[in-house]
């Protein structure tokens, strides 16, 4: 089975909102308009003093950069926006594997998966249908950290979506941090406020949940 990588962890560019300027800050046409106004204006006989003109060309040469940065940053961001919905487009018909707490149940089985963040003494996972009912509850006992799958026999239950819930408690009876992760097959994607949803097992996940990508089979 072939494995597509470098799907997860696609996130935005630093903290900066490149084009969110106020409307009251000074840009660099008006720093440098206030510039020659002030050069043109000065009084010859208490001209501008030669330390005070050097760093106010120096304030002018810093905005200038600031704002060829913001340029670039806004560049960049619409490219990785541009990549992220042809990539996320071109995962439809491939199965994901991605954070969620959705199973599909179809024939005599599906299998549960989640990560427990430590080696668990007790584990609890109990399956919900679509109205919240409970389906059933499963108790695999102790697992060790990391990935785990549970089968859960759903030969007794119309097929559909489930959604499922896993509790642990480790080896000092603390209760322990669990990750469910679902696996299901791309049938679309939408777009919402600009960032790309994948269609999987009836519910739509962020681009950036995915963790990987296989193809069918």
């Amino acid at each position: 089975m072939a494995v597509i990588e470098g799907i997860g962890g696609i996130g935005s560019i630093g903290s900066i909102s490149p084009g969110e300027v106020k409307p009251d800050t000074l840009g660099k046409d008006d720093f440098l308009k206030m510039l020659v106004a002030q050069l043109k204006n000065q009084d010859p006989l208490n001209p501008l003093d030669g330390a005070d003109f050097t760093a106010q060309l120096a304030q002018f040469s810093s905005l200038e950069q600031l704002s060829n940065m913001n340029a670039q940053l806004e560049f960049m961001n619409l490219y990785q926006a541009s990549m992220n919905n042809a990539q996320s487009v071109s995962l439809i018909g491939k199965e994901v594997t991605a954070t969620g707490d959705i199973v599909r149940a179809e024939g005599a089985s599906a299998d549960l998966n989640y990560i427990l963040s430590e080696d668990a003494r007790d584990i609890t996972i109990k399956i919900y249908d679509a109205d919240g009912n409970l389906m059933d509850t499963l108790e695999p006992g102790s697992q060790e950290e990391g990935e785990n799958s549970v089968t859960w026999d759903c030969s007794g239950v119309a097929a559909g979506n489930y959604s499922f819930e896993v509790s642990a408690t480790g080896g000092n009876g603390d209760e322990i941090p669990v990750y469910t992760i679902m696996t299901g097959r791309v049938t679309g994607v939408t777009f919402k406020d600009g960032s790309p949803y994948l269609s999987v097992n009836g519910r739509d996940i962020a681009f950036g949940d995915v963790i990987c990508v296989n193809e069918p089979g």
